[in-house]
């Protein structure tokens, strides 16, 4: 809980930023000509910085422990943030250098503890309670910028009470993260203890006693042996993916519907009341697919929550494309789409990008944390490294790409990393199989 909410008080400020950062760059460069920042090459600075710095973060959090990492990469967001007040081409490019290092840590650090402080049967609920509550960022930080940005343009007293606010509260959400306790993992639970086998299965190995450069080399091996297994090969077309989507939902689509002239004279606040619906869509499939695991997983499975992902991005992607205009993602228009644009199938398209996106991501962090149980900052490092190169990527096109190729390729992309994860699953699922025929030669598996 103390994860979740901490997470969530820092994202509160990232988020609405990434949400906003587009737009109000754009209206300071009105204000303020000599400067020239551009939000989506921040962004693509950020998950380039990301990609890279995830291969060393295993390595980093083997010296220090998870906490440490956690907190370290919370600093970063805080000065990311607060750079915003001071808007200047080379503090914004400089500090977003140094939040793709602390998203690195930040995020390895969040794997490797959620594991350490679960079971085989409460990983799922853990992921779960913990996207639902990271994701009411959404709400709290767009409701304030709807109600903030209430004119077409956004002058530079606004914008200063915005970035103070989101300041604050990602500082005090780097002080919650700094109440985690610590976590013992070497301890060998015993039945006679009181604890099952499948809380064993869980327990993870302690920290090697290793030279700290020796543990640093040896988790950057583990990372990259880790990389080039099958599994994990087929599990990065599923990251691929998410890290596509995330560019999408997270700083091109609401950005679309500000400079969408069509919506009318509110379509600035749209941008807020669009992350708010994302934000819904995350919490809700967060607490049924997460929360619920255990009595969800009993009636379809984990590759029917993926399936379900699939078919309400569909639905966003179709409904994206009919109803903004194909140039809507560089500045502002008078163009439409193929239908005159509306300001409910937008939200519509905001709240289907939100649950799609918590039905793969609660599914990919359960299956990261049950797969590779001693080996989990690593695998969680390399989920984050193949998702931020995606998103790095895709930020760099997105100055450039319009919006109907951009849809093409996340739709490309959803098919290709639903089918590998399906068929992990599926595998796995086999092995367990089995494993339990071999133990028990007098069960008989369908």
């Amino acid at each position: 809980m103390v994860l979740s909410w901490g997470f969530m008080l820092v994202f509160t400020a990232f988020q609405t930023m990434g949400n906003i950062e587009k737009t109000v760059l754009q209206s300071i460069r009105k204000e303020n000509p000599s400067f020239t920042g551009e939000a989506y090459t921040s962004f693509a600075i950020i998950y380039a910085v990301f990609a890279s710095c995830n291969w060393l973060a295993p390595s980093y959090i083997s010296m220090t422990g998870p906490r440490v990492a956690i907190l370290t990469g919370a600093c970063c967001y805080v000065l990311f943030i607060g750079s915003f007040l001071y808007p200047h081409n080379a503090l914004l490019y400089g500090a977003s250098c140094i939040l793709g290092l602390g998203a690195a840590l930040i995020w390895t650090g969040h794997g490797q503890y959620l594991t350490e402080n679960s079971d085989s049967e409460t990983m799922s609920r853990n992921a779960g309670i913990f996207w639902a509550i990271f994701q009411t960022s959404m709400f709290i930080g767009n409701f304030f910028v709807y109600f903030m940005f209430t004119d077409p343009e956004i002058n530079a007293s606004t914008r200063t009470i915005v970035f103070s606010v989101l300041t604050a509260l990602a500082i005090i959400g780097m002080c919650v993260l700094a109440t985690l306790r610590r976590t013992s993992t070497g301890l060998v639970l015993t039945e006679a203890e009181g604890v099952s086998s499948a809380d064993r299965e869980l327990q993870i190995p302690a920290r090697s006693r290793e030279k700290p450069l020796l543990a640093a080399w040896n988790a950057l091996t583990d990372a990259f042996g880790l990389f080039v297994t099958p599994k994990m090969l087929l599990l990065s077309l599923t990251f691929v993916y998410t890290g596509l989507v995330l560019t999408f939902y997270s700083g091109v689509y609401s950005s679309c519907i500000g400079f969408t002239k069509a919506l009318g004279e509110p379509r600035k606040r749209l941008v807020g009341l669009s992350g708010i619906f994302i934000g819904i869509g995350e919490v809700v499939g967060g607490a049924i697919f997460g929360i619920f695991a255990s009595k969800v997983s009993r009636v379809c499975g984990t590759w029917t929550v993926v399936l379900t992902g699939f078919c309400v991005h569909l639905f966003a992607f179709i409904s994206i494309f009919v109803n903004l205009p194909n140039d809507s993602p560089f500045k502002d228009t008078d163009n439409v789409g193929f239908i005159s644009p509306s300001q409910t199938l937008a939200m519509a398209g905001s709240l289907a990008l939100g649950f799609g996106d918590a039905c793969f991501n609660t599914q990919v962090y359960s299956l990261l944390g049950v797969l590779f149980v001693e080996q989990s900052a690593p695998a969680f490092a390399l989920f984050k490294f193949c998702q931020s190169v995606a998103a790095a990527v895709s930020f760099a096109y997105s100055s450039s790409v319009k919006l109907h190729i951009q849809l093409l390729i996340l739709t490309i992309t959803i098919v290709i990393g639903t089918v590998a994860f399906c068929y992990v699953v599926r595998v796995t699922k086999k092995e367990q199989d089995n494993a339990t025929s071999e133990n028990d030669p007098t069960l008989v598996t369908e």
